[in-house]
C-alpha cells in the first residue's frame, strides 16, 4: 500500500546498502538517485521514482543520504524537489550537512507542515553493509518514535535531543575525532617506519596498548598496510565534515586548536591526492614528505 512506502533518495556507498537493508527488514521503498544505475542495484525489490517530488508525493516518510549539504538542500527546495510532494510529512536526512543547514531545512519544512529530523550516520560503509551504523537522530520525540523502528534496520537508533541539529552536532564531533585518530596515527606510523619498525608489530603493538584506535583497528590492517585503499570515504568528504565541525565550533566559541590543525593536514592532502582519493590515502601525503611507504 502507499502509505507503507518509504522514500528513499541517495542510494551511493552508504545510501545502497541501507536501503537494502531497510528492503530486507520487509519494509516497501520507493527510490531515487540522479544515477538510474545505481537505483537498479537493488534490482525489483523497490519502486523507482523520476523525481524527489515524486518519491515525496507516494510516501509519507522520505530519507535522504546524500554527500553535500548543498545537494540536500537542493533536492529538497529545488526544482521537483521533496518539498513539492504531495504526501511528505516527516523528513529524515541521513547525511552529514551540519547544524546550520539542519536548523534552516527544519525551519522551512515546518512552515509547510512537514517534521524534520536529522539521522547522520557513522560506521562507514562496512557498517552499512552490517546494519551496524550508529544513527543519531535528533528532532520533535514523537516523530523521531515513529522512525526510530524503520532506522533500526540499519543500525543503532541513539535519540540525542529534541533540537534540529543535534544529531549532526554529534556526528561532527565523531568525525573530528575519528580525522584526527587517523591523522595521529599516520604520523606515528610514518616515524616508525623511518626509524626502521616493522608497521604490521606497531598496530598490533598498538591495539594491545592504550594507543588503539579506530585507525589501528581498522584503517590500517583493512586498507592501508596492504596499499588497499578502498576504505570507501572519499577524503573531500572527511574535509567537508571537518571544515563543519570546526565552524560550528567558532560558532559556539569553543577553542579548536588539535582540530584546526588535524584540518589543515586532511586540507593538504586533498590539495594534492584529490578530493576523490579514498580517505585512507591520507598517509600518502606523509610518506611522500618522510621518503617512506608503510606497507604491511
Amino acid at each position: 500500500m502507499a502509505e507503507d512506502l518509504i522514500g528513499f533518495i541517495g542510494v551511493g556507498n552508504m545510501g545502497l546498502p541501507m536501503a537494502a537493508n531497510l528492503v530486507a527488514a520487509g519494509r516497501e521503498l520507493v527510490v531515487h538517485d540522479v544515477r538510474a544505475a545505481a537505483v537498479r542495484l537493488l534490482g525489483n525489490k523497490v519502486r523507482i521514482a523520476a523525481s524527489p517530488a515524486e518519491v515525496a508525493s507516494l510516501a509519507e516518510t522520505v530519507l535522504v543520504s546524500l554527500p553535500r549539504p548543498e545537494i540536500v538542500q537542493e533536492v529538497v527546495f529545488g526544482a521537483n524537489g521533496i518539498a513539492s510532494g504531495a504526501k511528505r510529512k516527516i523528513f529524515v536526512d541521513l547525511s552529514t550537512t551540519g547544524p546550520r543547514m539542519a536548523q534552516s531545512i527544519a525551519a522551512e519544512l515546518k512552515k509547510q507542515g512537514v517534521v524534520a529530523l536529522d539521522a547522520p550516520v557513522s560506521g562507514g560503509v562496512a557498517g552499512a553493509k552490517k546494519a551496524t551504523l550508529a544513527v543519531m537522530l535528533s528532532g520533535p520525540k514523537a516523530a523521531a518514535e515513529r522512525v526510530m523502528p524503520m532506522l533500526a534496520a540499519i543500525g543503532k537508533v541513539f535519540y540525542v535531543g529534541a533540537e534540529p541539529g543535534m544529531g549532526q552536532v554529534m556526528k561532527l564531533i565523531n568525525n573530528l575525532l575519528s580525522g584526527t585518530a587517523q591523522a595521529a596515527t599516520a604520523e606515528a606510523i610514518v616515524m616508525g617506519v623511518k626509524f626502521g619498525l616493522d608497521p604490521k608489530i606497531m598496530i598490533d603493538v598498538l591495539n594491545a596498548g592504550t594507543g588503539r584506535n579506530t585507525a589501528t583497528e581498522a584503517k590500517f590492517p583493512n586498507d592501508i598496510l596492504n596499499r588497499r585503499f578502498q576504505g570507501g570515504f572519499a577524503l573531500g568528504l572527511m574535509v567537508k565534515d571537518l571544515k563543519l565541525a570546526i565552524e560550528t565550533a567558532e560558532s559556539l566559541h569553543v577553542p579548536m586548536w588539535v582540530g584546526e590543525a588535524v584540518k589543515q593536514l586532511w586540507l593538504q592532502a586533498e590539495g594534492q591526492g584529490g578530493p576523490d582519493q579514498d580517505s585512507t590515502e591520507l598517509i600518502k601525503q606523509l610518506e611522500a614528505w618522510s621518503g617512506v611507504t608503510v606497507k604491511g
